[in-house]
């Protein structure tokens, strides 16, 4: 059981870790936000999307497979587009009140 419990230890320090930098990426996303916005883009880029998704497929060396990835990277990236799209309309909502 000792072992078990170690291995669980590890698991939620990745899991913190992976929080922080879920969290990171989403602001990163959000900042990407505000300058779409200023020059009149939407926040839905599936050329962006592909190559993200790409990119994570080229990095990986397992043991997920590329199908695992794919499903994880898009639900993050989904994620952050909902974000985006909504902190964009925050910010139009907050300028039309002024």
């Amino acid at each position: 059981m000792d072992a078990i419990e170690k291995w669980r230890e590890k698991i939620d320090t990745v899991d913190r870790k992976l929080v922080e930098l879920l969290n990171e990426r989403a602001r990163y996303a959000d900042e990407i936000g505000k300058i779409k916005e200023k020059l009149g883009m939407e926040a839905y880029s599936p050329q962006r999307e592909e190559e993200v998704l790409h990119n994570v497929l080229n990095a990986n060396a397992g043991p997920l497979n590329g199908a695992a990835l794919r499903r994880l990277f898009e639900r993050i990236i989904d994620e952050s587009r909902k974000l985006e799209r909504e902190a964009m309309l925050e910010r139009k909502k907050n300028s039309s009140n002024r």
